[in-house]
């Protein structure tokens, strides 16, 4: 008999989520701020200095955030799986009793349920209780580290090309190559995000690159504004 194969995206979410996350950011964080100081007609060493800073301490911004948010989680889940075990210490019946009434709303019959709540409880209790009654899985764990580190070298990844764009392009052609290039790759970011988990790539290229035209383009006025050559008050 041919083996039957599922592959689903769900496991993917947690560092998905994350990765997608930094990679815009930085993209258009780093994107914009070069834009900024590149129309402000700063020389080429501002610009990417300012691009350098940027992305250094966007990185650790984004992984320090990732990791209080998901430690926030982690605690959380921790206090529920440790209460869960004290009730099934103390009141190992009440909780059977609850498991099985879990197992009845979600359409078995009492004898099934109460099968089936045995079987999982002499297995493994806890687990049971985490899984159907907190819906705690090990998929869906927060992991703070994973998060912290992925959203810290997404970011980085994310700001590397408009820094490149900036060092590379003449100046006088530079807002614009950095314009038209994030744009690009920030449709490119979002269609692939959203193909990994699963969701309609036109839709997800689309929203992000009206929002990296909308913040690449008020940093950019911004720089022009308050340039150099701007009169002063």
């Amino acid at each position: 008999m041919r083996q039957h194969r599922e592959h689903h995206r769900i496991t993917r979410v947690g560092w998905l989520r994350a990765a997608v996350l930094g990679a815009n950011d930085g993209l258009i964080s780093t994107a914009s701020l070069v834009m900024g100081v590149s129309a402000a007609q700063l020389g080429t060493n501002a610009v990417i200095t300012a691009g350098l800073a940027g992305l250094v301490g966007g990185a650790l911004s984004m992984a320090a955030g990732e990791y209080v948010s998901v430690s926030t989680q982690a605690d959380s889940e921790s206090a529920d799986l440790a209460r869960e075990r004290e009730e099934l210490a103390e009141s190992p019946e009440a909780e059977y009793r609850e498991l099985t009434g879990i197992y009845i709303q979600r359409g078995l019959s009492r004898e099934l349920a109460e099968r089936v709540a045995t079987a999982l409880t002499a297995h493994d209790a806890l687990a049971a209780h985490a899984r159907d009654e907190l819906g705690i899985t090990d998929t869906s764990r927060a992991r703070p580290v994973l998060a912290a580190g992925t959203s810290a070298l997404s970011f980085a990844a994310g700001a590397t090309p408009p820094l490149l764009l900036a060092l590379l392009w003449p100046a006088a052609q530079r807002s614009i190559a950095i314009f038209v290039g994030s744009l690009l790759l920030l449709m490119t970011l979002g269609a692939l995000g959203a193909g990994l988990g699963g969701a309609p790539r036109l839709r997800a290229a689309l929203r992000v690159g009206f929002w990296g035209v909308v913040a690449m383009g008020v940093t950019g006025l911004v720089g022009k504004l308050f340039g150099v050559n701007a009169p002063l008050p």
